[in-house]
């Protein structure tokens, strides 16, 4: 592996005094919350705090505000590693905005400070805090506009991508001890969630030499992420290990779990699918064996299939709350774990 330059291949420089160039700049998409421009999907942002510099992206299908339909919260927490990327980055903005339309759903993309300035568990902290600013939003008669015109608040999804899946699961488990009415997290939906450890696993060794994320880039984003003072083997990085983690993986909501079959996480990911049936959590697995970590961003055709079993989940975690709703009590008729570890559909 020693032809490999991690910090080449993330597009950063590590300088002498300690701090850390980004190489990879592109110009921020650009918001647009006008109804006349005919955009099919609005974008604003919002400040949750300014003192941190964080904030939100939120999307809204423009057919909302002629028809005042309610549309299901789905929070997204973006991937790259830990390192790179906002919310303003042109390829996550077109893709919230096609992912908002098409559901069709609010999505509330979180501004989470990056490493290595900020270490983990900050970036659990301002996923933690997006939420509560949103339930103030619900209740503050003069809360931000599209969320309190135009949003299901009993409707509410944690999604996210690598890193992001990470930060989707350990957040969820922060919350879901939380008061958050009149907030209701339904469903947490993590596509090839990011997870590491120090023992190597089968696929992180069969595909040690990945064009995407390669062994030596695995192990650096973590150490650049990780509390200074821990290894892979803590929580954040790795959920097998034993924590105060694992008694609270009962109160999740229904999960989602995603992932491509030539991925070096792979195998993680089907250990954690594992651990998340063990501890009681009600789970849905998708692995496609004939694909690679983050094969949606180039690939159109995996793109669609991703959108189409996420929102076939949702819809899903949506009409089971009806049925609670009319029925009084718990819809058994579906209420199993359903794993597709091998490819194919859910």
């Amino acid at each position: 592996m020693a032809k490999f330059d991690p910090y080449k291949i993330i597009n950063m420089k590590a300088n002498e005094d300690g701090t850390f160039t980004r190489l990879l700049r592109l110009p921020p998409a650009q918001t647009n919350d006008d109804p006349s421009s005919g955009e099919a999907v609005l974008s604003k942002d919002a400040i949750i705090n300014q003192a941190k510099g964080t904030k939100v992206r939120i999307y809204l299908p423009s057919t909302c505000i002629s028809n005042g339909e309610r549309l299901p919260i789905i929070y997204y927490f973006h991937g790259c590693a830990w390192v790179h990327f906002s919310p303003d980055n042109p390829t996550v903005h077109i893709e919230r905005k096609w992912t908002a339309g098409t559901l069709p759903a609010i999505i509330i993309l979180v501004f989470y400070r990056l490493a290595p300035e900020t270490k983990l568990p900050g970036q659990y902290d301002d996923a933690e805090e997006s939420i509560l600013w949103t339930k103030r939003q619900a209740l503050d008669p003069n809360g931000e506009p599209w969320l309190k015109n135009y949003a299901d608040f009993s409707k509410c999804f944690l999604t996210g991508a690598g890193s992001g899946g990470n930060i989707a699961f350990h957040t969820c488990l922060r919350v879901m001890e939380t008061d958050l009415d009149p907030l209701k997290l339904i469903g947490l939906v993590m596509n090839q969630p990011l997870f590491g450890g120090l023992r190597r696993t089968e696929s992180e060794i069969k595909f040690a030499a990945d064009q995407i994320i390669p062994l030596p880039v695995l192990d650096l984003v973590w150490e650049l992420a990780l509390p200074k003072g821990v290894n892979r083997d803590h929580r954040f990085c790795n959920p097998m290990v034993d924590g105060p983690h694992r008694q609270k993986i009962k109160s999740l909501p229904p999960c989602l779990v995603l992932g491509f079959g030539m991925d070096p996480l792979i195998d993680r990911q089907r250990e954690f699918v594992q651990l998340l049936m063990m501890y009681g959590a009600k789970v849905e697995a998708h692995f496609d064996e004939m694909g690679f970590h983050r094969m949606e961003i180039v690939d159109v055709k995996s793109r669609v299939m991703l959108r189409d079993a996420i929102k076939q989940f949702i819809d899903k975690q949506i009409a089971c709350e009806a049925s609670k709703h009319e029925d009084g009590h718990l819809d058994k008729s579906d209420s199993g774990n359903h794993l597709d570890m091998n490819g194919g559909s859910v």
